[in-house]
C-alpha cells in the first residue's frame, strides 16, 4: 500500500495553525477562491503534501498555488522553494506562483492565469507568472 502523502495526521496542527493566520494576500484570494467560486473548481487552502503544507491545492487537477511575501525572496527562500516545487513535481502537481503584492494590485490577472492553469496541461513551474505593466 502507498505511503499516504496528504494531509497526513503529524501535520494537522501545523495546517490549523496556518489556515487560522492567513497573511492579507491568502485571505484575499481564498475569499476568492472558496466555495468553488472559480470556474466551479474546488480548492483547498493550506494542505499538506508530504512534508509541505501548500497555499491552496486544486486536487482535481493537481495544481498547487503559492502566494509569496518576502520570506521567499530570501537566499533560503529561494533553495527552499526550489527544493519544494521539485518535490511537487515528482508527483506530477504543478505550482503557480504570485507575488503577494500582485494579489492586492492585479487581482483579476491573478485569478486569469489560475484560470488558464485549471485547462492548462503545461510542466511544473517554479517562476511567478509576469502579470503586470509598468
Amino acid at each position: 500500500m502507498p505511503e499516504k502523502l496528504h494531509n497526513i495526521k503529524s501535520m494537522k496542527k501545523n495546517r490549523k495553525k496556518l489556515r487560522n493566520s492567513l497573511t492579507s494576500a491568502e485571505a484575499k484570494l481564498w475569499s476568492l477562491l472558496k466555495n468553488s467560486q472559480l470556474e466551479n473548481r474546488k480548492l483547498r487552502r493550506q494542505h499538506s503534501v508530504g512534508p509541505y503544507v501548500l497555499d491552496f491545492y486544486c486536487p482535481s487537477i493537481k495544481l498547487c498555488i503559492e502566494l509569496d511575501g518576502a520570506v521567499h525572496f530570501t537566499d533560503g527562500g529561494y533553495e527552499y522553494d526550489s527544493a519544494r516545487t521539485e518535490y511537487l513535481k515528482a508527483l506530477n502537481i504543478r505550482v503557480i506562483r504570485f507575488e503577494n503584492e500582485d494579489v492586492f494590485e492585479n487581482t483579476e490577472g491573478v485569478l486569469e492565469e489560475i484560470m488558464r492553469n485549471f485547462s492548462s496541461k503545461q510542466t511544473t513551474s517554479s517562476s511567478p507568472p509576469i502579470l503586470g505593466g509598468d
